[in-house]
């Protein structure tokens, strides 16, 4: 059944990604169309966000975030989509890294680094930074279920050099490569609610006390990595800019979580320059105390 579901759909994402620019963003303004007004797909749980969120702005204005965050949402799937045939010249030209130079000097601090970022602004094209790098670049996530769409996923992100660990092999990953002396680059998108356990660390996002996710800080204190934030910032439709900001060159000296904590600030400052190109879909206030 997997295998058949693939099949099918696989023909038609490969022909979605090889629409030029245009045509793919006017497909989006339809997909909007139909994602929005006639599905509306978790529209309530983005409503909820924005009001937990942005309480001090009107009904009106969070309104008009609402729809421009779901239009995004759907020129955001389209350019993931994209990624599985865009070139890397193409990628280069509409996802540019402001201050690389800032990256390459922490390279030669001999140390491997964790870098941590937000579900923001066409995160999944940051891939595209393991082309100037020298480091190996791993990317974490999710498996996916559909063990051929995840293989699918593997080798996209295969071609930009990126390797895909999931969740569970982060730990071991790690500590195999500090046993080996082999340095690299580990991506957490660390901004979205942990799983309730009663190991959490709770603390204030966007006004609101949640549990926030401090494994990134942990492990690089426990591997003793370098700490940095990738903030990424979109200049107009289909062209992004991101800039790397230090958050530590000297984890173990940091009392524990604040690490956590200015990453998490820094993110809040990202939403509140332009709230509409966050991922409000997920329910990221829901342990509240």
């Amino acid at each position: 059944m997997q295998f058949l579901l693939y099949i099918l759909i696989y023909p038609i994402l490969w022909l979605i990604s090889i629409l030029p620019f245009r045509l793919l963003y006017a497909f989006s303004d339809f997909i909007y169309l139909i994602v929005y007004y006639v599905i509306g797909y978790r529209k309530k749980t983005v409503r909820e966000n924005l009001a937990l969120a942005l309480p001090d702005l009107s009904d009106k204005e969070r309104l008009v975030i609402e729809k421009k965050s779901f239009h995004y949402l759907c020129d955001m799937f389209l350019e993931m989509i994209k990624t599985m045939t865009i070139s890397k010249k193409e990628l280069n030209k509409r996802y540019v890294f402001t201050n690389m130079e800032t990256y390459i000097e922490l390279e030669r601090k001999g140390k491997s680094i964790a870098l941590m970022c937000a579900h923001y602004a066409s995160y999944e094209w940051a891939v595209s930074m393991n082309h100037h790098i020298n480091f190996i670049g791993y990317g974490i996530y999710k498996k996916i279920a559909n063990k051929y769409f995840d293989k699918l996923v593997r080798d996209i992100r295969s071609k930009f050099k990126a390797v895909l660990i999931t969740t569970k092999e982060t730990k071991s990953t790690i500590e195999n490569n500090a046993k080996n002396n082999i340095l690299g680059i580990y991506g957490f998108a660390s901004d979205q609610t942990p799983r309730r356990s009663d190991n959490l660390y709770w603390y204030t996002f966007m006004g609101i006390e949640t549990p926030i996710h401090f494994g990134a800080e942990m492990l690089a204190k426990r591997y003793n990595m370098n700490v940095i934030f990738l903030k990424g910032k979109r200049i107009k439709r289909g062209y992004y800019e991101a800039s790397f900001e230090i958050l530590s060159e000297d984890v173990k000296s940091i009392p524990n979580y604040k690490i956590s904590e200015e990453f998490i600030r820094r993110v809040e400052q990202q939403i509140y320059e332009a709230p509409e190109f966050y991922l409000w879909t997920h329910k990221r206030w829901k342990h509240k105390k």
